[in-house]
């Protein structure tokens, strides 16, 4: 299938034609009003070309988007939310697996086309979420590309039980296995690690690391990361999620964590919170430490926040890292993008500078997104509508309906 991208302007730049042949780009040259049709055309009408999103971490499970909106009845921390979130989350106004396919498809809508969600594992849901969210996988196979983490959201030893239920998702299709606060949860951080990493060799999956932990307790929760991502030859398989305060600590401290990461090539993903303390973005992609965006909940029993729109995140990315000038609004747009498809896939381009923006070029994969604005950063600022989403080639998404 030839699909032609006609008069868009990739990353912003010159008014271009993109030619498309088998879900990848083959050709990107000038604007020529009078080019021969190809099988399919998609009219750029001048708009903005960027890579379409990777949202790679979003908990799909346990979603409220298009319910109600419902008072917090959450208290402080992990525990005692996931709590919360056991109370009700079987209690909502419809079925889980609607409220799922509802926030998947809505993503997609939006311009997200490669997703890594949790799907929470444990002695009271058992595989009852996991199935939820890989039956969506399915049900969107064709417009989204979908991994699913096995996520001890209760810890991994608090309750009898949840190891083999873990081992249970791994063997039933999750792509990817998840650890929590090896300190404050579990209070076990080495048998907590030992067991994350042993399960991922076993099947074969990379992992990642849900990490609240604050400041010098978070260190030390990745340094024991580190110890068995390096022991193990692990290298491009782990990433830590959230991390919110490992700069937080000193100086010397925040360079050793980002050389040790781009040494083990241990990846990052973001949710753009308020918290003081975090890593640097500038000196990650200096470092060429990979680094995505996600969601997080999508205004679940967690958090009223999340809306399925990663042009939303990419906004609340770059404000909350008091960004302003154009080139590293424009970086926060490169992370939510081709950032985190290099956090999904090692081996595809990763960021290595606050300017490079690669992902629209012949050979890269077609997974594309048109949207307004008059430059990349007013586009962020704006948060336009007018959106055409591309999956392997073909439209998937148009003014945020579903094709």
């Amino acid at each position: 299938m030839t699909t032609l991208i006609r008069a868009v302007r990739p990353w912003g730049q010159s008014l271009s034609d993109v030619l498309i042949t088998d879900g990848k780009i083959t050709a990107v040259e000038p604007h020529r009003p009078a080019r021969p049709a190809a099988a399919a055309v998609v009219e750029g009408r001048g708009r903005l070309l960027v890579p379409s999103f990777s949202d790679v971490h979003v908990h799909l499970d346990s979603t409220r988007i298009g319910l109600p909106f419902r008072e917090h009845t959450g208290g402080p921390g992990v525990w005692t939310m996931m709590m919360n979130d056991r109370l009700n989350w079987r209690n909502a106004e419809v079925p889980l697996q609607d409220r799922v396919n509802n926030t998947l498809g809505r993503m997609i809508a939006r311009g997200t086309t490669r997703v890594r969600s949790y799907a929470q594992v444990d002695v009271d849901c058992r595989l009852e979420r996991f199935d939820a969210v890989a039956a969506a996988k399915d049900h969107f196979k064709d417009r989204a590309d979908v991994e699913i983490i096995a996520f001890p959201q209760a810890g991994l030893l608090r309750e009898q039980g949840t190891i083999p239920l873990m081992e249970e998702a791994l063997k039933a299709g999750a792509n990817v296995m998840g650890g929590i606060d090896p300190c404050s949860l579990d209070r076990d951080p080495a048998r907590h690690l030992d067991i994350v990493f042993g399960l991922a060799e076993k099947y074969q999956v990379p992992i990642d690391i849900h990490l609240h932990e604050p400041g010098e307790l978070g260190v030390f929760s990745t340094d024991l990361v580190l110890e068995r991502t390096r022991a193990l030859g692990m290298q491009g398989k782990v990433t830590m999620s959230h991390a919110y305060q490992l700069g937080s600590v000193s100086e010397a401290t925040t360079r050793r964590l980002i050389d040790e990461f781009a040494d083990l090539d241990i990846s990052m993903a973001s949710v753009a919170p308020p918290a003081a303390g975090q890593l640097p973005l500038p000196m990650l992609a200096e470092a060429g430490v990979r680094v995505g965006l996600g969601e997080d909940g999508q205004r679940d029993y967690w958090s009223p926040y999340g809306n399925t729109d990663m042009l939303d995140r990419t906004w609340q990315l770059a404000f909350t890292h008091g960004f302003r000038r154009d080139e590293l609004i424009g970086h926060c747009l490169a992370i939510a993008t081709v950032g985190g498809a290099s956090v999904l896939d090692p081996s595809a381009t990763r960021l290595n500078s606050t300017a490079h923006r690669p992902g629209l070029a012949a050979g890269d994969p077609a997974e594309l997104l048109l949207l307004d604005g008059e430059t990349v950063a007013s586009a962020v600022m704006d948060r336009g509508t007018d959106r055409t989403v591309i999956h392997r080639g073909r439209v998937v998404a148009d003014g945020l309906e579903l094709v």
